[in-house]
Formats: C-alpha cells, sequence, structure tokens
C-alpha cells in the first residue's frame, strides 16, 4: 500500500503491497480507556467466526489484559520473552482461545524496568508476525504515541484508531494522527533538508509557523519539488480508520464524520469513518464474563455494528479505493 521511498521504512517491515502473508491490522486510541482492547478482542472474533484463521496479539506490553478478554488465564509464554530475547520464535507464543480459528499471543509477565522493545527488536517482531499461518494479524496497541506504539501503527495494512465521544479522547486522537502522519513522512522523505523540514514541523511551536500538513507541504514545495511529489504521494496513501465507541446519541454517531471532515480540510489527511459501536450495559457485561460480547450475544445491537465492521476489514482493498 506504500510505495517504495526511503531504505528506513522498510527496516521497519513494509506493509503487505499484496504479497502472500497474513493481513496486518492494529487498533490504537490516542489515549487510554477508550474501548480499544475490548474493539480488538470483539472484531478479531467476528473475523474469526466468519471462517477467517486470525491471530490476536497484545503489544501493549504496559498494560496488558487483551487475554482477560478473550477468557484466557495468564500463560507463562508470552510477548515479554520475545521481547527480551528468551524466545525468537513467535509461533512458540501462540496459544488457543475459547473461540475456533482465533490464537493469542499475550503480553503478560513484562520487564517493568524495559518493557518496550528495542528498534531492532521490533522489526524482527514485524517481519515474524508477517510469516505467521493466518489469514488476519490484529495488533492491540498502547495507549499514547510512543515511537514503538506509532511504528506498528504505519506497518500495518491498516491502522484503526478508537475514539469515545469526549473531549479529551478527541484531543487526543488528533495529537496521535498528527505524530503518526509526521513520523511516516519522516521515514519517506529522502532529502535531508525535507526531513529536517519534517522534524521541525513536529514541533508545534517552531520557528517556521508550520501548524498542519499542509503548511509542511508548501514549505517543501518551495525547497524541492520532487520531494514535494513524494510527500503527496505518502499523503494520499496514509488512510487511517475509524471507529467510534461507546456512542449514546446520533450526535455521537456523527463524530466519526466529524473528524475525518476536520482531518481532510485542516491537515490534507483522508480518514475512512468504519462505523460506530453502541453504549451497551451488555458490553461491560461481557468483559465481566471475559467473552466477546460478539460470542456471548450476537445478537444485540453493539454486536450487530461490531460484525458490520469485521465485514468491512474482511473486503479487499481495492474495493475501498
Amino acid at each position: 500500500m506504500i510505495p517504495s521511498t526511503h531504505s528506513s521504512d522498510d527496516s521497519l517491515g513494509a506493509r503487505n503491497a499484496g504479497l502472500p502473508g497474513p493481513r496486518l491490522l492494529s487498533v490504537g486510541g490516542g489515549k487510554g480507556g477508550v474501548g480499544k482492547t475490548f474493539v480488538t478482542a470483539n472484531l478479531a472474533a467476528a473475523l474469526a467466526r466468519a471462517g477467517k484463521r486470525v491471530v490476536v496479539v497484545d503489544v501493549d506490553l504496559e498494560g496488558a489484559n487483551l487475554h482477560t478478554c478473550l477468557g484466557v488465564a495468564s500463560p507463562q509464554k508470552t510477548l515479554a520473552d520475545f521481547v527480551s530475547e528468551r524466545e525468537d520464535d513467535l509461533g512458540k507464543l501462540l496459544i488457543d482461545t475459547p473461540l475456533a480459528n482465533l490464537k493469542l499471543i499475550a503480553a503478560t509477565h513484562g520487564n517493568l524496568a524495559d518493557a518496550q522493545p528495542s528498534h531492532l527488536r521490533r522489526v524482527r517482531l514485524l517481519r515474524s508476525l508477517r510469516q505467521l499461518d493466518a489469514d488476519f494479524v490484529l495488533l492491540d496497541l498502547g495507549a499514547g504515541a510512543h515511537a514503538s506504539v506509532l511504528d506498528y501503527f504505519l506497518v500495518s495494512d491498516d491502522g484503526i484508531l478508537v475514539v469515545q465521544p469526549e473531549p479529551t479522547s478527541v484531543e487526543n486522537t488528533y495529537t496521535f494522527l498528527r505524530a503518526a502522519f509526521y513520523r511516516r513522512m519522516r521515514l519517506a522523505m529522502v532529502g535531508h533538508g525535507v526531513r529536517q523540514l519534517v522534524t521541525l514541523a513536529m514541533d508545534q511551536k517552531n520557528e517556521r509557523g508550520i501548524k498542519s500538513p499542509l503548511d509542511l507541504l508548501r514549505e517543501i514545495e518551495a525547497t524541492d519539488g520532487a520531494e514535494a511529489q513524494r510527500f503527496v504521494e505518502t499523503m494520499r496513501v496514509f488512510r487511517p480508520r475509524l471507529v467510534v465507541n461507546a456512542v449514546r446519541t446520533a450526535e455521537d454517531v456523527k463524530l466519526g464524520f466529524a473528524i475525518a471532515s476536520v482531518c481532510k480540510k485542516y491537515f490534507g489527511i483522508e480518514v475512512e469513518y468504519l462505523g460506530y459501536v453502541n453504549h451497551d450495559e451488555e458490553a461491560r457485561r461481557s468483559v465481566s464474563l471475559r467473552r466477546p460480547i460478539v460470542d456471548l450475544r450476537s445478537d444485540t445491537d453493539v454486536s450487530i455494528y461490531l460484525q458490520r465492521i469485521a465485514r468491512k476489514l474482511l473486503e479487499p482493498a481495492a474495493s475501498r479505493g
């Protein structure tokens, strides 16, 4: 999906671009508590129920709880063993879940002194994920915009952001999108001077007054026409996808369209609104029972909306334009 632009992008494990292997999806959020793990677990369950071979991976090493949502007891071997180099074979970390077609790589027992993997270890992890015997691999990301979180989001075939209809969540979603975009651009640009411009733009109080990706594009156009074209092409294929969680009102439903509109108008970034998940006490109950709601009560509204989003994920990239 992303054209070959710079060698450092390849070092992170380039997107599939139609090559054999599982489709890699990452699910993140600008802040904690927006329900990204709930959404990840249920989308994985819905895809598995649709007959797809699914692996779901908890890469939130500092706040791992995906295994709990899937009804799996704390496993002895987890992603932390891969990060600490006690285990190099991801296949040995796969564990069965109560759902057919769905396997898990959990993230319990992390090293609190050094939880995040090094850059080289992230590269190896991403390459290993591409080699798993599955149709889909879903990553449950940590909160915030740490470099490791952004890398997972950017190299996935689809990056999905979960947002709740509250000001703090919306604000952090914009912050995440901005950080992800600039990190992607810094990897994509070839010219040293242009890469320095991108780095400068990441400081919102920069002396050049660059406030948005469109401002940055104008600066690059004045510097290097070829790099400006590269910038436009990279901007074109940066298409995050959005899910609004815990919707209660019609205004909440419209939030996804509003965020997409703002990103297009002020950032020049295309954001696709995948759909929304309504607030439902049954969803809270499913978490308490440690079962995905799509498995526990597939007929409820919240399950129907989650399954609708999962069906959109089954669509090939070409049909989405």
